[in-house]
């Protein structure tokens, strides 16, 4: 009898994952849980790995990736074993679970459900419960020195909202997924300031007058040292590379860092999660968290963060002459920084590939986007995508013209076939649209 690939196994237990499991990224509302009973449920019957290993935790409505990269690349510039869990993935479902940009192994996962199945049919968790349970399983075996652990949707409700990290951080607040959340930034910044644990101390990205107050009362009721980032540091870019952009550092207070950072990532937008990061660092150095860590490690972990960490899909060039950048910023305020982001680039012409989830109003978003470009509408392959005739007829209420297109590979094709040499294509509104261009 012929024995059954690594490759194959590995195939057929992601099918069980993404069939049998309802996952939120590709269904939407049907896959969300409310509750912490099934996680905490789950990782009591593995052993509570989550107890095993030391952990940040991340939460808020953009920058929790690109934040948690960063941090990652200078602990392990540190000389750190650092874990990272984030979703949703790009291409492979293994880049939710990463130590030191190695993704997890195929055999890995086959074994966790494996030798867990039964458990899965008397529990009956989400996919996200169990990525988030095999995330844990994985950090305590391997022995990290500290996981980063991005929240899903929220933070109060959150699955990952069952550790005790060293440090919470909650990188912004605004409009995303309020049909769980809240319909008001007050309401959804209290359910993402519930990742703020008794005596833990906190980091606030950003400002903003209409929460400021409810993270401040909720880490005093807490006892939990919180600060924003803004209000200590302004980080600011200076000049940028095909590869690197050069930050400059303006610490409103005391602070250690260099005055200019060369960081391996692009996009205007990351000069505050830079920003959330360094202050996270500054209160490992302080409190002696669990290590100390040197100007010189974070230049070198800067310098090379994409390689270090396994960072995708946030303002990535594809290709040039047209040139081809996407980023998966996907609601009002990520694009809007996107937006202003291409304002600074030359080109003759722009050439939008866009798609969005139907359980999103588009209005808003379609409100923000350029009259001028030329659009090629797509349905990213996922159950959750919005019809492409159906965003085509959206957009033209917003004086946006263009064609529909039966896949983003079709219309990417499209775009490549009208642009010139000094053209831009732009690829986003989603990031499973970029997902399937990466």
């Amino acid at each position: 009898m012929k024995k059954t690939s690594t490759h194959q196994q590995f195939k057929e237990t992601l099918n069980f994952l993404y069939t049998q499991l309802p996952m939120f990224q590709r269904v939407g509302n049907t896959a969300f849980k409310k509750d912490l009973t099934n996680i905490l449920a789950l990782c009591k019957a593995i052993g509570d790995p989550y107890k095993k290993f030391s952990s940040i935790h991340l939460a808020g409505t953009n920058g929790k990736g690109s934040t948690a990269h960063i941090l990652a690349a200078i602990l392990q510039a540190s000389g750190k074993k650092v874990g990272i869990y984030t979703s949703p993935h790009y291409k492979d479902f293994r880049e939710r679970i990463k130590i030191n940009g190695q993704l997890v192994s195929k055999k890995y996962i086959v074994d966790f459900v494996e030798t867990h199945k039964k458990l899965f049919k008397v529990i009956q968790p989400s996919f996200f419960e169990i990525t988030v349970a095999m995330a844990f399983d994985y950090f305590a075996q391997q022995k990290v020195d500290i996981a980063i652990i991005e929240t899903g949707l929220g933070g109060r409700l959150d699955s990952t909202n069952i550790i005790t990290p060293l440090l919470s951080i909650i990188t912004n607040i605004g409009y995303d997924h309020q049909q769980f959340l809240g319909d008001t930034l007050p309401e959804i910044a209290s359910e993402k300031a519930g990742i703020i644990k008794a005596n833990i101390p906190v980091v606030i990205g950003e400002t903003h007058l209409e929460t400021e107050s409810i993270f401040i009362e909720q880490a005093a009721k807490k006892k939990a040292p919180i600060v924003f980032a803004d209000q200590l540091l302004t980080v600011s870019i200076k000049e940028t590379t095909p590869h690197h952009s050069l930050f400059e550092i303006t610490p409103k207070k005391e602070a250690a860092f260099p005055s200019l950072l060369k960081v391996n990532l692009k996009g205007n937008y990351q000069a505050k999660n830079l920003a959330t990061a360094l202050r996270a660092i500054t209160i490992i150095q302080e409190k002696k968290l669990f290590m100390d860590i040197t100007n010189e490690a974070i230049v070198r972990g800067l310098d090379n963060l994409k390689e270090r960490t396994y960072f995708i899909g946030r303002w990535q060039q594809l290709g040039a002459n047209p040139t081809i950048l996407c980023d998966s910023g996907h609601n009002v305020d990520g694009l809007r920084t996107v937006f202003e982001q291409l304002k600074d680039i030359e080109y003759t012409q722009l050439h939008f590939v866009f798609g969005m989830v139907k359980d999103k109003d588009p209005s808003k978003v379609l409100s923000m986007l350029p009259i001028s470009a030329k659009y090629y509408f797509a349905k990213a392959n996922i159950p959750r995508g919005l019809d492409a005739k159906n965003l085509q007829k959206e957009a033209a209420k917003h004086n946006l013209k263009g064609r529909a297109y039966v896949s983003v590979k079709n219309a990417l094709e499209a775009a490549k076939r009208q642009a010139n040499d000094t053209d831009l294509i732009f690829i986003g509104g989603s990031i499973f649209v970029v997902a399937e261009v990466l």
